[in-house]
């Protein structure tokens, strides 16, 4: 979605399983980006080895390809469910009440169809590198090093999987929205406008200000903020 969003949450069934499944997106997205991070590490060693040893990290190239998947796609259920996905929100973004929630359910459905089809097609693309009697269970493997593709392969489907699920869980709460008429659903991105988003991030620094403001007190008193 274009605008920052929040997600409510109550002591219904629907909130307790989409808290149940952030849970679980947001190890995912922790995954995410500790691969980001150790792609970084990797081009450290890689980079350094070749200035000062003449030797760069063998395989590092594979190393990357073997790390995208987990990169782009472990983190897009978490995204979701936050409504961080970009969209043109323009129409979207002037509708109310039922005729929002209606817009919703219809775009989710279409999306959740589609990405049914890709854990499909993805689910097969794994198979096809899958198999118990091949080397390293693998029937392909990448350039140089020779590292087996099906891990890489095999985290597709199941991070489509995952946003399913997720999307599963928007569709039940845009369902039961249209059906009662809640302004402010549980268990969906509800957008934010930009003064809401404003106080929000006002107060967010605030707090940082809050928790430094002791210790720059207890700097003065020791005299080690004075100039």
């Amino acid at each position: 979605m274009a605008g920052a969003s929040a997600v409510r949450t109550d002591d219904t069934l629907l909130s307790r399983l989409d808290r149940a499944l952030f849970r679980v997106e947001t190890l995912l997205a922790l995954i995410s980006g500790l691969a980001v991070f150790s792609l970084m590490l990797l081009a450290v060693v890689s980079v350094g080895g070749r200035n000062i040893f003449n030797q760069p990290l063998p395989g590092y190239v594979d190393w990357i390809e073997q790390a995208m998947p987990l990169i782009a796609f472990l983190g897009i259920a978490y995204c979701q469910r936050l409504g961080g996905h970009i969209r043109m929100d323009i129409l979207v973004g002037q509708l109310r009440g039922r005729a929002l929630w209606i817009t919703e359910f219809l775009t989710t459905a279409v999306i959740l169809l589609l990405m049914v089809l890709l854990v499909w097609g993805s689910w097969a693309h794994f198979q096809r590198s899958f198999d118990f009697n091949a080397p390293l269970w693998s029937r392909d493997s990448s350039f140089d090093i020779r590292l087996p593709l099906w891990p890489a392969k095999l985290l597709v489907p199941v991070a489509f999987s995952v946003l399913c699920a997720r999307l599963v869980l928007q569709l039940w709460g845009y369902g039961r929205a249209i059906l009662t008429g809640d302004p402010a659903p549980v268990a969906v991105p509800l957008i934010e406008d930009a003064a809401t988003v404003a106080a929000n991030e006002a107060a967010h620094v605030s707090g940082f200000e809050a928790a430094e403001e002791p210790d720059a007190v207890g700097d003065r008193r020791d005299g080690r903020g004075a100039d």
